[in-house]
């Protein structure tokens, strides 16, 4: 290999994969606008509270500085999905409240009905235990759920060892 391809671009395929997967939550997303969630459906979203482009409500980054997991499930307004984030207003301790989440803010998302759960290591992740934020509502109904462990897929599976 000349001096000259060590000075050309790569490919970067991590970042290439992670939004890969980052169109499948937005896909769900669309669903989920589009129809509403079947049956047990519900997804928890974790963001970096931090991220460039995330506008939540003061009271809520004061209690989430770093971190936030929210869910989507029996109760949630207004989901507006499009190619860079998400809109929607959730209820947080009986007062609504709209949020707006880049998807390159995202840092897991699962979905324990299906098994399913992604993580995107490409975002500095906070190594704080995770803050769960949910109806009064939702509350109810996720204690009285069976645990299902999720298949997470994590870039760490694509990358190259060597």
């Amino acid at each position: 290999m000349s001096d000259e391809s060590a000075l050309l671009p790569q490919i970067n395929y991590e970042l290439l994969v992670e939004n890969a997967l980052k169109d499948v939550v937005r896909s769900a997303l669309i669903i989920t606008q589009e129809t509403g969630l079947p049956g047990e459906t519900h997804f928890f979203i974790t963001f970096n509270t931090n991220h460039d482009g995330v506008n939540i409500p003061d009271r809520l980054k004061e209690s989430h500085p770093d971190k936030m997991t929210i869910i989507i499930q029996h109760q949630f307004w207004d989901l507006v999905v499009d190619q860079v984030h998400f809109e929607i207003t959730l209820s947080f301790g009986g007062q609504k409240e709209h949020l707006s989440v880049p998807f390159t803010a995202i840092t897991e998302f699962n979905d324990p009905s299906a098994g399913f759960g992604l993580q995107f290591t490409m975002m500095e992740n906070n190594d704080n235990e995770e803050d769960i934020n949910e109806s009064d509502d939702d509350q109810n109904m996720t204690k009285d759920m069976p645990a299902k462990s999720a298949d997470v897929v994590s870039l760490d599976t694509f990358r190259n060892k060597s």
